[in-house]
């Protein structure tokens, strides 16, 4: 008789073998994250068919999962899960004898796939498919809200329904929008490419915003990583593309000021910590001194180059104490007068009560608040607990904390909060 019971040793395998899949699928989500645009971006440029190029990128996915656990993660998955895309693409268009054209463009993707030297960036072209698809959801001819949407979907990969809740709509209305979009691009022969001359001009603004909302969606406290650096890579290629262009300078600059303290925004319990609390000691450095050279090269005030400026109020303070609060409240009045927004105008109110004193950053949240647009908004509440609090009403503050925490939907945000409640009676 052997001192393994068989029973227990086929538990055992079986519990290795969920490990194996777990792991698996890990790698597959971290992968996919970067993966999934840069298939859907190639085959959209190849075939122009939008959901061709999604449904094949889904499925090279789908098959990583099954296979990976029992034949080992490839050495270069992406290139993998691009080839797998590639000949689902392929399969489908011989099937509904579609042009040669695009049957051989796609067979030479197989050419490039393990091609890991640097392209040349001209003025006229940017040789990267993220960038074109950029250009193409923000096209003028699509409404607001469908670019942000359509680009949140297709570059980020974010799901429909978590786009459906930032619209406040349902999801299978956030599905037609999509569909919409894509289809009055196909019809209207939108071209797949970056524009040039005056259009180029034109289009920025949106591009912009969007590699924006991209990084906010990285940085923010359930975010990804990822999108945060697939922001600030994509907004490199983009001053390459216009040097000239000061508001490109200065939306890198923003993204590397607040990058830059990535690793001190958590403590070793995942729990955020504000700025006062954060070991500046762990801010990366060279991102800083970068920010401040490609700041240098933004020469106007516009609203990115504004908030830029803020951002390396804070970065280049040696402590909380040091911030130089009169600076960024000068900033902060200066981007209310050229893009007010209720936001703006509460960040505004949190430099003046740290600039000239808490009654008077209260006075100016008050008139923020006067709209009703931030009455659901949980920073509105943890603004108004703090400038209380340094008024010396803890209770009241204290309250003004649980609210926000109570509003908040990310529980990173939600924990801090009640966190800062709790600390005003120890």
């Amino acid at each position: 008789m052997t001192d393994t019971d068989p029973a227990c040793g086929g538990a055992a395998q079986a519990a290795a073998g969920r490990e194996v899949v777990d792991a698996v699928a890990q790698v597959v989500g971290v992968v996919g994250k970067d993966a999934f645009a840069r298939i859907v971006a190639t085959l959209i440029r190849v075939t122009g068919d939008w959901t061709l190029a999604e449904d094949c990128a889904q499925e090279a996915l789908t098959l990583a999962l099954e296979r990976w656990p029992a034949e080992g993660v490839p050495a270069n998955p992406g290139g993998w899960l691009m080839t797998v895309a590639r000949n689902r693409a392929i399969d489908v268009l011989r099937r509904v004898s579609t042009e040669r054209r695009k049957l051989q463009e796609l067979a030479s993707l197989a050419l490039t796939l393990t091609d890991t030297g640097p392209a040349p960036v001209r003025k006229e072209d940017v040789v990267d498919d993220r960038l074109r698809l950029i250009f193409t959801c923000c096209h003028p001819a699509l409404r607001l809200e469908a670019r942000v949407a359509l680009t949140l979907r297709t570059i980020c990969g974010i799901p429909t329904a978590d786009i459906a809740r930032a619209f406040l709509v349902s999801e299978s209305t956030m599905t037609r929008r999509l569909t919409r979009a894509k289809t009055k691009i196909a019809d209207a022969g939108i071209p797949y490419r970056v524009p040039t001359g005056p259009a180029l001009g034109e289009r920025l603004p949106g591009v912009l915003a969007v590699l924006y909302l991209l990084f906010t969606r990285g940085y923010d406290a359930g975010g990804e990583p990822a999108f945060a650096d697939e922001a600030i890579r994509l907004v490199r290629l983009l001053e390459q593309l216009m040097p000239d262009q000061p508001e490109i300078s200065a939306l890198l600059a923003l993204f590397l000021f607040q990058h830059s303290r990535r690793d001190a925004r958590r403590d070793a319990d995942g729990n955020l910590l504000t700025l006062d609390k954060q070991d500046r000691s762990r801010w990366d450095q060279a991102a800083i001194a970068e920010g401040l050279d490609v700041l240098a090269r933004a020469r106007q005030n516009g609203p990115y180059a504004l908030q830029a400026r803020i951002a390396a109020c804070h970065a280049t303070a040696t402590s909380a104490d040091a911030t130089d609060w009169s600076a960024i409240a000068t900033w902060y009045d200066q981007l209310a007068r050229i893009q007010p927004s209720p936001v703006i105008e509460l960040n505004r109110a949190v430099a003046h009560g740290y600039a000239h004193g808490p009654a008077a950053g209260l006075a100016l949240l008050a008139a923020a608040r006067a709209g009703g647009a931030l009455d659901d908004y949980p920073p509105a509440f943890a603004a108004e607990a703090d400038l209380t609090a340094r008024l010396g009403d803890r209770g009241r503050a204290a309250a003004l904390f649980r609210q926000a925490a109570a509003l908040s939907h990310l529980e990173p945000e939600r924990r801090a909060l009640l966190d800062r409640a709790a600390q005003l009676f120890t």
